[in-house]
């Protein structure tokens, strides 16, 4: 056999190229964050990209073997699906670079489309299907009571990522500890190691809690986002840096991590793409953020909209000369 790719869901599991065995379950018998393996049907015309699990990102050919997890994609600029939508065919797609399997249901005219996939069956060891969540190791909870700097955004590709990076650079000179977590999205390895580039001493998203996205019932979400905290509370880091991918409104259950973190925001900083939407997410959440960021104050017009229709400060963090603004805000949020 083709010894397969492990997609970076896998990182959180002890699989190997050749350590399980594959049998192909009744479909009553799949369910989110399933390992599962498929192999490339297409990929002319299509995105042919699949994230290790240490970040590097190689490209598949037809008949190759990939490993991923069952899960579903809600993104409001880019694609859409979900293991459930799969048929009797067993034809899938890759959600994501990073493993996430399931079957488009919509899809953005202004992106490739995911690469064709064929279901062959479920990661198995001893009889027992292998999924994310049992490879999670044991771990005791800890309280969480850390100062955290939330971004939150608009939609996706609304900056939050880059503001990410930012941030945790200029704690880092500041001579903190920073943990960096993505708490909502859909799974990409490459925003965390960004923040660990940028002087994070750990990344953490809700892959290390078992979930191949967010985008779950949320009794299921709940369940996992204490483990998380955990995680990062075990770290004793002085500040978390928080992103919560997407936009709080979308189905990725954003509005319950910013619920369960709410007091312990010290300094929240919303991106958007247009001064417009920063109205909408002020309307929706009845909450003001302090900063604002992302495309929405990429000119000064754009700031002096934002200011005009919310009232809020918001800064060019792509300007060098923002930054000791930025640091100043975030000391003074933090009593430094």
């Amino acid at each position: 056999m083709i010894r397969p790719f492990l997609a970076s869901v896998t990182r959180i599991s002890d699989l190997t190229p050749d350590n399980f065995t594959t049998t192909a379950l009744a479909r009553d018998h799949w369910d989110t964050g399933d390992y599962v393996l498929a192999k490339v049907l297409d990929t002319r015309g299509r995105a042919k990209a699949i994230e290790l699990p240490g970040g590097r990102m190689i490209e598949v050919m037809e008949d190759d073997l990939v490993i991923g997890a069952f899960g579903r994609r809600a993104a409001t600029l880019e694609a859409v699906g979900d293991w459930r939508s799969i048929d009797a065919t067993g034809e899938l797609n890759a959600l994501t670079a990073a493993g996430l399997f399931g079957k488009t249901t919509s899809l953005s005219p202004f992106i490739s489309a995911p690469m064709r996939l064929q279901y062959q069956g479920h990661i198995t060891r001893n009889d027992n299907k292998l999924t994310m969540r049992a490879c999670l190791p044991p771990l005791e909870r800890i309280d969480f009571n850390i100062p955290v700097i939330l971004i939150v955004g608009t939609s996706m590709s609304s900056g939050k990522t880059m503001s990410g990076r930012i941030i945790v650079h200029l704690l880092a000179q500041m001579g903190l500890k920073v943990v960096g977590t993505k708490m909502t999205g859909a799974a990409r390895y490459r925003d965390m190691l960004s923040f660990l580039d940028a002087g994070a001493s750990a990344i953490y998203d809700f892959v290390d809690a078992g979930l191949p996205s967010s985008a779950v019932d949320k009794a299921d979400y709940r369940e996992a986002l204490p483990y998380l905290l955990s995680l990062i509370a075990r770290d004793k880091p002085d500040v978390v840096v928080a992103e919560a991918g997407a936009s709080p409104l979308e189905p990725y259950n954003g509005a319950i991590a910013t619920e369960m973190i709410r007091d312990h925001v010290k300094f929240k900083l919303l991106c958007a793409q247009d001064p417009y939407a920063v109205v909408g997410i002020e309307t929706a959440f009845q909450r003001s953020p302090d900063l604002v960021a992302g495309g929405a104050a990429n000119t000064d017009a754009a700031i002096a909209l934002v200011e005009k229709l919310a009232g809020l400060p918001a800064l060019n963090l792509m300007d060098p000369s923002s930054r000791p603004q930025l640091a100043a805000m975030l000391r003074k949020a933090l009593g430094r």
